[in-house]
């Protein structure tokens, strides 16, 4: 695949990033395309390796390595370079039901099992989806017609995020009826609100609705399923219904000073910021001089984010356009190694420290690294009056017993107070909504993630019926919190033992 030799004539690059100093006033991408000429370039690297690894989607050390949609990656990769973006969206299409979400907010999987990146650079294989599935959108190649034949039955997606709408989307292409239920005031799930839109814009999202909607899909939003919707209703008046709802129940920091105002969960964070930005019409200066967010104007103030991952990055990099005057991120861990371990050998996942774009605009704004590691906070500050005025911080230290079980113990006389106007937690998810699991009287395992069965017919799709009849699962709310690209593999899937139980036989499976 690819040009013989590409990967040694060519060096690797991405896609134009805006400089951290330019980015920050605004919630724009700040990600731009490479020219044409150059991005096939880039698909030449693609080295027609014996195993393409990038493809694999396989859980090696208890993490995944390669695409778990399983892209046709050196296939796309060689339609780019020989500049057929036509085929290269149909072959992409295949396998991937959104490849403008991943190229925009996956941590490329594909790329971390490249067997390039094993000598030198691996390709840029997410940058490169991102321009075929933006030429196939600008050129009229999405497909946005309704099935010609319906199969006369029905289906109920509860959750709009991309397991939902991964899921929808292709028992809608089967030919069943499909009706989207979304808590919130638009469809997106985690895309639209749990995402700044300086990495994935909504409008992006919108498109992709538009599409869904036009080939026949029904959205119904605000409403909240086993709250102001019953449950029962829908699973009578549906074939099958489909869990879809993440695991969106936030773990929480129970430290003294907890209770009152000045702290808040990241994703009630991200997701009123988002909502403002879509409800003033993406005017980014009317946003940002805003004061009556829920937690106040952020200009002049310090913030306290409590998590090192994707969400805590991501707070970070909204804080900093919201003028805070600081930004602090607390990780409980120990910072990963420069380097690759000995024992975290390739194809794994690499286990080493990443410095994301919240991180890179703090260090541009403020001159340092906001992150603190081997930290957490044992008391919340409060003055006479109930307000928040800092943190008190204590350094760990990590522990293993004679069983090789790891805990984190505090470091006596290492405290210390940081000021804090507002502090954001984003320690995690502890699983689904319990009021969602409990309407439905679906069973759940010990980590608070939907169980499911594994019936003989299902095997390929490791079982995605839930123990209630009719009833199925997919996504967070099914394996935990994990990557976009996860949800869609996992909603893909869901949809084909959906289809199989409906029909007695499937042609949804890759």
């Amino acid at each position: 695949m690819g040009k013989t030799g590409g990967f040694e004539e060519f060096d690797r690059r991405e896609n134009i990033c805006i400089p951290p100093e330019e980015r920050i006033k605004n919630f724009d991408e700040f990600h731009l395309p490479l020219p044409v000429e150059t991005r096939r370039q880039q698909a030449a690297r693609c080295m027609e390796c014996g195993v393409p690894f990038c493809q694999a989607g396989v859980m090696i050390s208890g993490m995944m390595s390669g695409c778990p949609l399983h892209n046709l990656v050196p296939e796309t990769n060689e339609l780019v370079y020989r500049g057929n973006y036509e085929q290269a969206y149909l072959r992409l299409s295949k396998t991937h039901s959104f490849p403008e979400f991943t190229a925009r907010v996956c941590p490329a999987l594909c790329e971390a099992a490249c067997t390039c990146g094993h000598i030198k650079e691996s390709v840029t294989t997410k940058d490169n989806e991102r321009d075929i599935v933006e030429f196939a959108f600008s050129h009229g190649l999405v497909d946005n017609s309704e099935p010609k034949v319906r199969s006369g039955k029905t289906v109920a997606v509860i959750g709009s995020g991309p397991s939902g709408l991964a899921c929808a989307q292709l028992l809608n292409m089967r030919g069943h009826k499909v009706t989207v239920y979304e808590r919130f005031d638009r469809p997106g799930g985690l895309l639209r609100y749990g995402i700044p839109n300086m990495k994935l814009d909504k409008r992006i999202v919108d498109r992709r609705i538009e599409v869904m909607k036009e080939s026949g899909i029904t959205f119904v939003c605000n409403a909240n399923v086993g709250d102001n919707i019953p449950a029962e209703e829908l699973c009578e008046k549906y074939d099958r219904v489909v869990l879809c709802c993440g695991a969106s129940r936030p773990r929480d920091i129970a430290s003294p000073g907890r209770d009152g105002s000045g702290i808040m969960f990241a994703v009630e964070f991200l997701r009123e910021v988002s909502k403002r930005i879509m409800d003033n019409d993406y005017d980014y200066e009317t946003v940002i001089a805003a004061n009556d967010f829920s937690f106040g104007s952020l200009a002049g103030k310090n913030v306290i984010v409590i998590g090192g991952g994707d969400t805590g990055n991501d707070c970070v990099g909204t804080s900093i356009r919201l003028r805070a005057a600081s930004v602090t991120q607390l990780e409980m861990m120990p910072p990963a190694p420069e380097e690759r371990a000995a024992s975290n050998p390739w194809p794994e996942w690499p286990k080493v420290l990443k410095t994301d774009y919240g991180q890179e605009e703090a260090i541009a704004l403020f001159g340092k690294d906001p992150r603190i590691y081997s930290t957490t906070v044992s008391e919340f500050i409060r003055d006479d009056d109930g307000n928040l005025t800092g943190v008190r911080t204590v350094r760990l230290t990590k522990k293993t017993d004679e069983n090789g079980r790891v805990s984190f113990e505090p470091i006596e006389g290492s405290e210390k107070i940081i000021p804090a106007d507002l502090v954001l937690i984003a320690a995690g998810f502890l699983g689904s909504e319990e009021y969602v699991t409990d309407a439905f009287k679906v069973d759940v395992t010990t980590r608070g993630n939907v169980a499911t069965t594994v019936d003989s017919f299902m095997t390929d799709t490791a079982g995605y019926e839930t123990s209630r009849e009719k009833v199925f699962t997919a996504g967070d709310m099914h394996i935990g919190q994990s990557l976009v690209v996860r949800a869609i593999a996992e909603g893909r899937a869901a949809a084909a033992a959906v289809d199989e139980s409906l029909m007695g036989y499937t042609n949804l499976r890759n």
